[in-house]
């Protein structure tokens, strides 16, 4: 199934904004079959546990990529399975969200807990900030934002908790340096939640790998250039020998 890419989403906002990317992708290679897959839906704080969810429940030897929080589990999933993984790709995906000393080309810790905080006392609040966040530095912020928030699922906010504690958790720089896969991770230039100067980190830490910036774009960039972003996942499978 090297010709089977699996797409995860970000935090909170469902599968939705990743389906015009996949439908970009499925015209440029009819031959490519692209899933997009949601996260687990799980009170669990426990990174493990959303990752054994997942690697029962999704496809063995496909490629795995993801949005955000999904491509972070995707690495994670990706390091898991090792050959059983022909590829891994990310979309505005940080190895680690949440800054720290020894990555700090990432959201403050204290941004990421005031966050936190409002979602524990209105989720949909913070979903509608989430939303506005992810549509910095769009052509139209706005417009992204409802489109992003109008396809959003309900739920509920013990997950949605579990799931920004998982982003926390999360750092994926031992994985994507065990893959010996190919890896192909893409951000963008105007991101107000994964700093661009995490491109640079990244290629510091895994020089062999490609890494792509978009420079005008938003960290919602798979739904506002999702063609965009298709031809340079579809140039990326065509180069490595898996289209």
């Amino acid at each position: 199934m090297r010709d089977r890419l699996i797409l995860l989403p970000g935090w909170g906002l469902g599968t939705a904004p990743l389906e015009p990317l996949a439908d970009a992708l499925r015209g440029l290679d009819e031959r490519l079959r692209v899933q997009v897959e949601p996260l687990p839906t799980l009170s669990s704080r426990d990174p493990a546990e959303w990752l054994d969810e997942l690697d029962d429940s999704l496809p063995q030897d496909a490629w795995l990529g993801g949005w955000s929080l999904g491509g972070m589990l995707a690495a994670e999933l990706g390091g898991r399975r090792g050959e059983r993984c022909p590829g891994l790709l990310t979309l505005a995906s940080n190895p680690r969200f949440v800054a720290g000393s020894a990555w700090p080309s990432a959201m403050p810790a204290e941004t990421f807990a005031a966050f936190r905080q409002g979602c524990a006392a209105d989720a949909a609040v913070t979903l509608k900030r989430f939303a506005l966040l992810c549509s910095q530095g769009a052509a139209d912020p706005r417009g992204l934002s409802r489109l992003l928030l109008g396809a959003a699922p309900q739920v509920a906010p013990e997950s949605l908790l579990a799931g920004l504690d998982v982003l926390a958790a999360l750092d994926t720089r031992a994985a994507l340096q065990s893959f010996a896969g190919p890896q192909l991770h893409l951000f963008a230039g105007l991101d107000g939640l994964v700093p661009a100067d995490a491109a640079a980190a990244l290629l510091a830490l895994l020089p062999d790998v490609e890494i792509g910036l978009i420079d005008t774009a938003s960290h919602a960039f798979v739904l506002e250039r999702p063609h965009e972003v298709a031809a340079a996942i579809q140039a990326f499978l065509h180069e490595v020998g898996d289209d």
